[in-house]
């Protein structure tokens, strides 16, 4: 059985991490398979958000699969940090929004997963953190890089090295996370949030998050110049002239994402 399931629904990719009997813990294989699931998504033009959810109810994902890891050499060890680390990274380059539903537990690098995402949903039952200093190692799969860029330098540092598990509240109250909702409201949640920027032009919300992104990774002026070359690219679609044209109408625009 496939440890990545993957469907499309309308403009909506929803990739489910599928190895509930391990908490959905990844293993080479299974990284294998999501870098696969990812690089076809980067290259369709009809998707327009991409959700990441884990099998079952109990987990987003508790991160590495220990029992796997028991089994391998150092250089093994080495092997699938690189390889965990390049997917995460893959997925936060992805240019369409990303939203991680944390349904569980998500621990290490199924945190580190979410981290890579533009959005995180959270059930009030979820339990998350960045625990690998308890295993006498550290997040390794951009943990240490996306969370102080999320939360602030003095609240990462505290909460990666005492390894602390957050609730879903408490999460959001340090901006861990985007939305809260109890289990049977968070498919209503997700949807509502998901439709907010379907709404929206699809070229533009790859434009914003482009220059939003990379503009974070340069000063203020070189992230003006980021800001303007989204902006032109904008000018010359289709989508553009049918928002001006649906104003002029008083209706909804009827984006194609061209």
């Amino acid at each position: 059985m496939s440890s990545i399931s993957y469907e499309m629904k309308g403009h909506v990719a929803h990739v489910i991490l599928n190895r509930p009997e391990a908490m959905n813990a990844f293993n080479y294989d299974m990284l294998k398979e999501l870098e696969e699931v990812i690089e076809g998504i980067r290259i369709q033009k009809d998707i327009r958000v991409v959700t990441f959810k884990g099998a079952g109810e109990k987990s987003f994902s508790v991160g590495a699969d220990l029992k796997e890891r028991k089994t391998l050499s150092d250089q093994e060890v080495k092997r699938n940090i690189y390889k965990i680390g390049e997917v995460f990274s893959k997925i936060e380059q992805l240019p369409q929004p990303t939203i991680a539903i944390i349904n569980g537990y998500a621990f290490g690098g199924g945190m580190e997963l979410a981290l890579a995402c533009d959005f995180r949903i959270a059930s009030t039952e979820a339990l998350m953190g960045l625990t690998e200093t308890s295993l006498a190692i550290i997040p390794g799969a951009g943990g240490t890089q996306r969370l102080p860029r999320l939360v602030g330098e003095a609240k990462a540092m505290e909460l990666i090295l005492t390894a602390q598990r957050l609730s879903a509240s408490e999460a959001k109250e340090c901006g861990l996370v985007t939305k809260v909702a109890p289990g049977y409201e968070i498919e209503e949640t997700i949807d509502i949030f998901i439709s907010l920027l379907l709404k929206n032009g699809p070229i533009a919300l790859q434009q914003a998050k482009f220059a939003i992104k990379e503009g974070m990774k340069a000063d203020l002026q070189t992230g003006l110049q980021i800001e303007r070359k989204a902006y032109e690219l904008t000018i010359p679609t289709e989508d553009r002239l049918e928002a001006l044209q649906a104003f002029a109408e008083k209706r909804r625009p009827s984006f194609k994402g061209k």
